[in-house]
């Protein structure tokens, strides 16, 4: 456990990780306590594009974690600092909720939503409002050029009793089908994100440590960007995938509850 002592500041999956739906993974609230008597920071890094900073805000202080908005980074404010770095106050089609149209409106872009228009990105999120609409013409822009970006590269989104809803990951899958073009993705495990947050909360690599359920998107974070990796068992990862996985993680844990006896 050599390697945790240096941890100054734990990058933390929700979904898996802190919580299971609606509900809170045991010990997940015993284990942020211990942090901040530790005087360790820790930042909710998500890859789910569909809620902003105030929902999770909501969602985790409804929970009975105390979380401010700076406590809390995803993949689509990643994607905003990425975009406006590559042009400010873009227009965009945005495959994504209302949370995210309303993030990326405030960061400074204009969202389309018809076809046949001069833009600049096709983006897409996590997007629970999905239609055949959003999907066709989102289509039509990428297979005409339009440059492409996705949030994250997220499969599914598990959900409580062993449940999932399809994630960003499977309407990625459907438009390469459709298009056979692929996105750059922001979210975990793609450096843009990491380098996002280091940027604005002024950390260092190796003073970080990645927390997730997820083999391909929270270990592989640690491994491609030389953090820390922990895994918990509380979310996607079961033995089977554990075993026949190339994404080897520093340490592994039932869930955080585990993770806590480990901070000293």
């Amino acid at each position: 456990m050599e390697k945790l002592e240096n941890i100054k500041c734990y990058l933390l999956d929700m979904d898996g990780t802190i919580y299971l739906g609606n509900k809170l993974i045991d010990g997940a609230r015993e284990f942020l306590e211990k942090l901040k008597e530790k005087g360790i920071r820790y930042i909710f890094l998500t890859n789910n594009s569909s809620k902003n900073k105030d929902r999770y805000v909501e969602k985790l202080n409804k929970l009975g974690i105390e979380a401010h908005r700076e406590d809390v980074f995803s993949s689509g404010e990643a994607t905003t600092i990425y975009l406006n770095k590559e042009k400010k106050k873009a227009k965009v089609f945005l495959l994504g909720t209302k949370d995210l149209e309303d993030e990326f409106e405030k960061a400074g872009f204009e969202l389309v939503k018809e076809r046949n228009k001069n833009i600049d990105f096709v983006v897409l999120g996590f997007d629970t409002t999905l239609t055949y609409e959003k999907l066709w013409i989102a289509c039509e822009y990428i297979a005409n050029g339009v440059k492409y970006i996705a949030t994250h590269p997220d499969f599914n989104c598990p959900l409580e009793n062993g449940k999932f809803m399809p994630d960003a990951g499977a309407m990625i899958a459907f438009i390469k089908a459709s298009t056979g073009k692929e996105p750059t993705v922001i979210g975990k495990p793609n450096s843009h994100i990491i380098d996002a947050i280091i940027e604005k909360y002024n950390l260092k690599k190796s003073e970080l440590a990645m927390v997730g359920d997820r083999l391909y998107t929270d270990i592989r974070t640690g491994i491609d960007n030389g953090l820390t990796s922990i895994l918990v068992m509380s979310g996607e990862t079961d033995k089977k995938m554990l075993e026949e996985t190339i994404y080897k993680p520093d340490y592994i844990f039932d869930s955080i509850k585990e993770l806590k006896e480990e901070i000293k």
